[in-house]
């Protein structure tokens, strides 16, 4: 089964994500903030990170970069999910050029989140 880590500092979209992903039959860990989130990818090795941007202590950019930088090449080419409400051009430049695979701009619909998470896990049935 496919293993999500959901990193998210909004404990109300961390329970609504995880709670879809969980309807797909992927195992789901929630963490709350970056720095925790950038220490359980390192020690679950997830098979997708679904990361918000703006999260206190570290930014889901700062862990996007220091997922693509590891040593590891599993972390360095685990798929990063940014679920954000920074959904300007500039914004998703600055996204991708962090090592981000793909986005989902806040207020988000289950739906896109779900087929761009199906897209990035194409062991995952629609």
């Amino acid at each position: 089964m496919p293993h999500v880590l959901v990193v998210d500092d909004d404990p109300v979209v961390a329970d609504l994500v995880a709670f879809r992903l969980q309807r797909l039959g992927l195992q789901v860990t929630v963490e709350t903030d970056g720095e925790t989130g950038l220490a359980a990818a390192r020690r679950l090795r997830p098979d997708l990170v679904v990361l918000d941007w703006l999260m206190p202590r570290m930014d889901g950019l700062e862990v996007c970069r220091a997922l693509r930088a590891d040593a590891d090449p599993v972390l360095a080419r685990m798929p990063v999910l940014l679920l954000t409400a920074k959904s300007q051009e500039p914004d998703l430049e600055r996204g991708f050029a962090a090592g981000a695979t793909d986005f989902v701009a806040k207020p988000f619909s289950t739906r896109e989140l779900v087929s761009r998470v199906t897209a990035a896990l194409p062991t995952v049935p629609a």
